[in-house]
């Protein structure tokens, strides 16, 4: 994830914090310098770095704190809250039109930010909500934009409306309104053009669009990636043409993250969405407290329950768990749940809300589990017969020599895998359940991986 090395340099800074029986001004301020250092490196904003330190050494040293039973996770915890606060406290919806009134959003933002994608992605997210979203290709410049929205939006099985690249965004738009009243689309999501930099014939282009068509709500896409820069392109779009929102991409990447912790301090906007992956299942509602819990280390359980709800057969899950309490879980069952691990985004992405994980850790853990060794795995499990793989006891020195001349490997690695299924299955056995909520209903699901 794009906090990594901000998290995992936090998480050293309050390990010291911990281990004190008693704090003193010192040790916070000397503690908050490195919070600082860690900050600016992930590339938040020098004003917002500065108020945020100041306001936590202000309340982190008052002798309520420093007298307290635990000092140190006390300030640990106004730090939480204070990062929560600067990424705005509560998560922000999309504001859409009251009963079957049409709701129209402008999606804008520089090329190369994902703006495409993410507007299908979006239409998926409103779909899933019972809407009727209506997807409109107003990038008149770029055919292959046109082109890309068409095939995203049947992949999200949502309508595209399109004229090809002769008319004006403008037209479109207009028209595109005109067949949502007709067809009753609750939501109208205008894919706008982008340019490689903010310029005047593009802010013109969306003025226009604006003082034509009625425009409910104006998103901004950018690039996590680019840091301090999509905090300014937030600045310039809004000063220019306002903005509702922002919707952060790629902050799955290998990036510093700080526009994260910086775009609601400096804009006043908040933060919708964040793109985590390329799948156009990979877009997670913002929410400020759960980021903070990841940012400093502590998880994100609550979203990892959301997605195994979403992604996961709940009749499979319920299914695979009596087989783990019965010791019935076989190699069919093992392979099922790597393909449900893909579905959540992968291990990398599963890890990230994993209390406790950091970045280094989450490497090495990868690096162990690469995708060649995966195939390999899977491999080795593909070569063994239906019996072998439901009750993997049976594997006796002949039919690993057996599987292992079938998958092309040396018999080292069948038993390698077969002692660290053996190993999984004692340990799932011992996993408890985790509880979530969908639809006023609580529902129990175990992750089998």
């Amino acid at each position: 994830m794009a906090f990594d090395s901000l998290s995992e340099k936090l998480q050293n800074v309050f390990k010291g914090l911990r281990s004190k029986g008693r704090l003193s001004e010192e040790d916070v301020k000397a503690a908050l310098k490195e919070v600082k250092l860690a900050l600016l490196e992930a590339d938040v904003n020098f004003k917002v770095v500065k108020n945020f330190v100041k306001t936590v050494q202000e309340q982190a040293v008052g002798s309520d704190v420093l007298n307290g039973l635990n000092p140190g996770q006390t300030v640990i915890k106004i730090v939480n809250d204070e990062m929560v606060r600067l990424m705005g406290s509560e998560t922000t919806e999309i504001a859409l039109r009251p009963g079957s009134e049409t709701t129209v959003i402008m999606m804008t933002g520089l090329q190369g930010a994902g703006k495409t994608t993410t507007t299908a992605k979006l239409a998926g997210k409103f779909k899933q909500k019972g809407k009727k979203p209506l997807l409109v290709a107003c990038d008149v410049y770029r055919p292959a934009a046109i082109e890309q929205l068409k095939i995203n939006g049947e992949k999200q099985g949502v309508e595209v409306f399109a004229m090809g690249d002769k008319n004006s965004p403008v037209d479109i738009a207009k028209a595109a309104i005109e067949h949502a009243a007709k067809n009753g689309n609750t939501v109208v999501i205008l894919d706008t053009a982008g340019r490689l930099h903010v310029d005047e014939d593009m802010m013109q282009e969306l003025a226009a669009i604006k003082e034509n068509v009625d425009v409910a709500q104006t998103i901004l896409v950018v690039d996590a990636m680019t840091g301090q820069d999509a905090v300014n392109v937030a600045g310039t779009f809004d000063e220019k043409i306002g903005i509702d929102g922002v919707i952060l991409t790629k902050l799955d990447g290998d990036t510093r993250g700080g526009a994260a912790l910086s775009i609601r301090a400096v804009t006043g906007k908040p933060i919708l969405y964040a793109g985590m992956g390329e799948k156009l299942s990979d877009l997670e509602q913002f929410h400020p407290d759960r980021m903070a819990s990841r940012i400093l280390g502590m998880g994100d359980v609550l979203t990892l329950i959301e997605k195994a709800q979403e992604e996961i057969d709940e009749d499979k899950a319920r299914e695979m768990e009596k087989k783990l309490k019965k010791a019935e879980f076989g190699f069919d069952d093992y392979l099922e749940s790597m393909n449900q691990m893909k579905k959540m985004g992968g291990l990398s992405s599963i890890l990230s809300m994993m209390p406790g994980i950091g970045g280094s850790q989450i490497a090495e853990i990868e690096n162990a589990m690469d995708e060649k060794k995966m195939a390999r795995i899977e491999g080795i499990i593909y070569s063994m017969t239906p019996q072998e793989r439901a009750n993997p006891s049976i594997l006796n020195p002949s039919r690993k020599r057996r599987v292992a001349n079938g998958a092309g490997v040396d018999i080292s690695e069948v038993n390698r895998l077969v002692k660290q299924f053996e190993q999984s299955r004692k340990l799932m056995k011992q996993m408890p359940g985790m509880m979530g909520a969908k639809g006023g209903k609580r529902g129990r699901f175990k992750f089998p991986f």
